[in-house]
């Protein structure tokens, strides 16, 4: 479960960054052809290649590792690099770390905008 949400967190910041996987790969030291295959989820990486990847994208791993929002469609159109596609126009992926009551009000505000875009798609 945790590699299921480690790759999909990585695919969602790749996104919201606008940055490729050989951008990642420069960055991590981890090659182009790995980071492929952990973001298909054929790949295992090892502790320390999730800290570099961690690392190289500007977050936590214990934050990557976490939890994700993505559903099954989200991660199949962002595995095939059209994360410009995964929202409409004026939506926009956000990771924020914040206290019990304000993530709570984002949640609910996430809610929305997600019934919002249903109804759009």
């Amino acid at each position: 479960m945790h590699s299921y949400i480690f790759f999909t967190n990585i695919l969602r910041l790749l996104g919201e960054r606008n940055m490729t996987k050989s951008e990642l790969a420069d960055l991590s030291g981890v090659s182009v052809s790995f980071l492929s295959d952990l973001t298909t989820g054929k790949a295992n990486p090892s502790l320390r290649v999730m800290e570099s990847i961690a690392a190289a994208l500007e977050m936590p791993l214990p934050v990557m590792l976490e939890r994700t929002d993505l559903s099954k469609e989200d991660l199949a159109t962002l595995a095939e690099n059209k994360a410009h596609k995964v929202l409409p126009q004026g939506y926009e992926w956000v990771t924020a770390v914040l206290p019990e009551q304000k993530a709570f009000v984002v949640r609910k505000w996430s809610e929305e905008a997600k019934k919002k875009i249903q109804a759009l798609m």
